[in-house]
Order: C-alpha cells, then structure tokens, then sequence
C-alpha cells in the first residue's frame, strides 16, 4: 500500500485542474481531498463523510478540529514566538510539556524516566533514541577499544521503527526496505518476532509460557553469540504497530527481555510511537507488561496529529551518564521543541487528562473486543483478532485450520480496506503482516472519545464490506486473477 486510504486514478475527479505538483506517494493515482473535518469524521470534496476508524494511522486520539487546541495554537502564535532555535533558547510550551509527561499526574518520572526530547515524527524519535543509546556507552567509556566496542542493535523481524535511515536499519518492515538494501547497516541483527498466531509451534501444542520461555532464549543465545558487550540495545514495540497488526507480546515476554537485557548490561529501547499515549487503556503501553524501559518514543497520540510532534522519554541512568561525562546530546533539529507544535500537544494531553480519555479507552476495550469475536469469529477469513484498549488488527488467513495466508496477489487487505470505505468507514490496511511477503491485516484505531454507538457503526460497516469481499473472493480463481491483472494495490 502506498497511501491510508483507496486512491482514484490520476486525473479520473477534477479533470479540468492541473496535475499535481506535490509529489503523492502514488504517481498512479491522487489521494481523496479532505475539505473539513470534525470528530470522527472527515468531509471530502466529493461530498461524502467518512468515519475515521483508523484516526489515520492511530494519530489522531482527540478526533479532528477540537477548539480548545486551535486556541492553545492561536495563544502561542499571538505572543510572536513561533519559532526559536532550541540552541539558544526555550520555550513555556516546551518546558510545560516536558514537565507534563514527566512529572504531571501520569508522568514519566514513576518509572524514573525523568527527561523528555521533543522532535517531529516517530522516526526522528527512533533516531534520537539510537544516538542516546549509543552515547551513554560512550559516556562510560565502553567504546574505545574494537573487543568492547558497543555499536550493535538487536531488533525483531516484523518491526517497525521508522523510516529515516537510521529507524529503517532497525527496522524488518521488509517492502519499505527493498530500494533502499544498499542503507542496511551490518550492525543490526534481528530475533524471532513475539507473534504467536503465526510464530509460536501452536500445531505441536506449544503453549504462551513455552513460547516467551522459547524466544528470550533465543535472545540470550543471540546476545552471547554476537558478543553481548558488543550490543548497544534491544529495540522492540510493546505491540506491534502497522507491520503485524496490534500484535501483543506473549504474556511475560518483556519481563524476560529485560532481565536479559540487564543480565549484560544492555539498554532496552521500547518504541510506542503506534501503540503509546493511552492507545492500549493505559497512558504507557509498558504499564501492562510490568518493566521499565531505558529509553521510550512516542508519537501519534502525542499530538494527536494537530502538529507534526514526536518524543524520546529518557531514564535518570542515561542522563546521569551524559551528566557526568560531555553534559551534553550530541544530536539536534532546527524543529525539536517547536514552540507551536509543543502548544497544541500540551494542549491535547491536558485534555485526554481532564477528560479521563486514557481510561476511557480502557472501558471501551471491554466493550469493542467481545464486539469484533461476536462479529468475526465465524467469519471464513479472519484467523485472528488482537489487540489492546482501541487498538485492534483482524488478519486474514486463507485457510483459519492451517492459518495459511492469501497469495499477495489477492490484496486481501487492501480489498477489505477500498470496500470499507467505500461504505464511509476508513480503517488502516496492512500486508507482508506474516514475513515481509505474506499476510494481510486491517488496524481499527479510533479516536479515544469515540462513542459505543460510533464503534457498534463501524464494527457494522466493517463486517458487511468483509461479507461482500468474502463473496468475490470465493468466486475467483487466484491463477485467472493473476494473468487479467486484476489484484494491482488499490
């Protein structure tokens, strides 16, 4: 998929217009052109109204042209201080924010994360985390000699981390790579992904305790095999964003990666850009699995999309590290700390606050999961449903008793997204959700003030697109399908 939603053929709408300037992430075909948008839903400039299910790519947390952010940005843009360079100088809105995450009434500081790092997408965040990785070893004097040098990064296949070439090296979101091979740093090594439905021996029996018990001796005899004074750090998201589709680690799994982790001193690197900021009912998604990471990116819900905003929260440990040694981040952004773009997102948090929003998600979580199986279960080509809070992915298998994927000729995924919308819901696609080649999921991710009766809308109009689809699909023969040319990407 190159775009969140289905595209039109370029130049099939407004024919008389110019062609683009901006360069879509299709030459193919134009995205729909959103005129307004407000709550759950978004006008387009064909006059209809989507739902957004997705909040684009679970962003937009707060829903879509909430006042009270427009008048924190109007505030902040009328005292003239709409840029500054964070060399310099500083900022309220940056330091409100950063004293907000870390010491307000869900801080960061609970866990000893006493430190926030603002900068403007996940990526960035990714970044900026790898470098301050990197740099507390280097604080410590453990990179001066070739036997000892920390350089490594342990990762998982079928993560996601970013785009920028550093988030993309410890990345295993294999399509997005395939340009770009030449970039593949050769010190990043990659673990068996934490994803039961597809990974754990579930034909012999193997039950969740043998499967964690299985992959954090994986991990062990993978950090001793490659010199575990030689890894900076393990990278891995709680659960897995738009590469698996909200895949859950198995229970007791990130404790036992963080007792390795310390075992060899090596420093843990949870990224919750997706599944962060009350996606999964709790403000961080870490919360549930009972550790505390070195270092955490968050984005998304952050801001929920009302300024380009990501974040590193970092640990007293690396901060008394670089303390002691340079006092300083080797690293920087003409953007980090961008006044505005800190004003809209303090903003945005004051209100998921106020409004008890995170355990909203929470409540909701209990409601839409049983929803999903009620709906689903049955269904010929949905093999799992998973998920936490309101973050939820449905994969879709061709055969449920063998778990089998669909050829990726068949566009399963983005079949099942093209038909939801257009029933006037969006949903985020997915495919390669098995191992970079096979595997189709869909993501439902709305907004955390969605109501009961918005979600039971969704759910509804997701489950008569999956039944059409389920219709077409059952007709058609996968080597005809293939020689007419029909299963190009929407």
């Amino acid at each position: 998929m190159n775009g969140i939603h289905p595209a039109e053929p370029d130049g099939t709408r407004e024919r008389s217009a110019p062609g683009p300037a901006l360069l879509h992430r299709s030459l193919n075909a134009r995205p729909y052109k959103v005129t307004s948008a407000k709550g759950l839903y978004l006008t387009l400039s064909d006059g209809r109204t989507i739902m957004d299910a997705c909040g684009g790519a679970a962003v937009a947390c707060l829903g879509h042209g909430n006042e009270e952010v427009l008048q924190a940005v109007s505030r902040q843009m009328s005292t003239g201080v709409s840029y500054v360079h964070s060399l310099t100088y500083t900022t309220d809105a940056a330091e409100e924010l950063a004293h907000h995450l870390v010491d307000g009434p869900q801080g960061a500081s609970r866990f000893g994360l006493e430190r926030a790092y603002f900068v403007n997408s996940g990526s960035e965040a990714m970044d900026a985390a790898l470098k301050l990785a990197r740099q507390y070893f280097f604080e410590l004097g453990q990179t001066t000699t070739t036997t000892t040098a920390r350089s490594r990064f342990v990762s998982r296949k079928q993560s996601y981390h970013g785009t920028t070439v550093g988030a993309m090296n410890v990345s295993s979101n294999l399509p997005r790579k395939v340009p770009y091979a030449c970039f593949q740093l050769d010190n990043v090594s990659w673990v068996t992904p934490a994803y039961a439905y597809q990974y754990s021996n579930w034909q012999s029996g193997e039950t969740e305790e043998e499967f964690t018990r299985r992959l954090v001796d994986e991990l062990d005899a993978h950090f001793r095999e490659i010199g575990p004074e030689s890894v900076v750090a393990f990278v891995a998201e709680p659960l897995v964003g738009a590469t698996s589709g909200c895949t859950p680690a198995p229970k007791g799994y990130f404790q036992g990666v963080r007792r390795v982790c310390d075992k060899y001193g090596i420093l843990l690197i949870l990224d919750e850009v997706m599944c962060g900021m009350g996606r999964t009912g709790t403000f961080f998604a870490f919360e549930q699995e009972g550790i505390v990471p070195d270092l955490v990116t968050v984005g998304k819900g952050l801001g929920g999309g009302y300024a380009p905003v990501a974040g590193v929260l970092i640990h007293k440990k690396i901060v008394d590290a670089l303390r002691s040694g340079t006092s300083s981040f080797n690293h920087g952004h003409t953007y980090q700390a961008h006044p505005v773009g800190c004003a809209a997102t303090l903003a945005v948090q004051k209100i998921l606050k106020r409004d008890g929003l995170v355990e909203n998600v929470a409540r909701l979580g209990r409601i839409l999961y049983p929803l999903l199986l009620h709906t689903f279960r049955a269904a010929k080509y949905v093999g799992d449903i998973r998920g936490r809070g309101l973050f939820w992915g449905i994969e879709f298998v061709r055969d449920k008793a063998t778990r089998e994927s669909f050829p990726p000729r068949a566009c399963f995924g983005a079949r099942f997204q093209a038909m939801t919308f257009d029933l006037g819901v969006a949903v985020y696609p997915g495919s390669s959700t098995v191992d970079g080649t096979r595997g189709d999921h869909a993501i439902l991710s709305p907004p955390y003030n969605v109501t009961e009766d918005e979600l039971r809308k969704i759910v509804e109009v997701m489950k008569l697109a999956y039944d059409r689809l389920e219709k077409e699909v059952d007709g058609e023969s996968w080597d005809e399908k293939a020689a007419n040319g029909h299963a190009k990407p929407y």
